[in-house]
């Protein structure tokens, strides 16, 4: 049964999802069009095993959901606000200093 998420679980999620370049790559894909996890695959030039597993993580933030379609199944943003909501995103602009990162970027991987 889906329920909603309190707004900080939302953004929480979100941020989770986005900390991946594979995770990012597969939301833009995604918000040009539904896709089946070999195209993606492809797409991506990850393996499907990869993908697999960051598909699996975008599920449980509830980001994408799927949509069988024969003996295949299919992959598409959970709501088209998400899509717009990456548009936004993208069209942000980030106040960073160039020659600052964030403190635990060597050990967390951020930044």
């Amino acid at each position: 049964m889906l329920t909603l998420a309190p707004d900080i679980e939302v953004l929480a999620r979100f941020g989770r999802a986005l900390a991946d370049p594979i995770r990012c790559r597969i939301l833009l894909a995604l918000r040009e069009a539904p896709a089946y996890p070999s195209d993606l695959a492809d797409t991506l030039g990850v393996s499907r095993t990869r993908l697999s597993n960051h598909l699996a993580c975008l599920r449980d933030c509830g980001l994408v959901v799927t949509v069988p379609d024969g003996r295949r199944t299919r992959y598409e943003l959970a709501d088209a606000r998400l899509g717009h909501a990456l548009d936004h995103l993208l069209a942000s602009v980030l106040a960073v200093e160039s020659d600052k990162t964030c403190p635990d970027a060597t050990t967390e991987g951020c930044c």
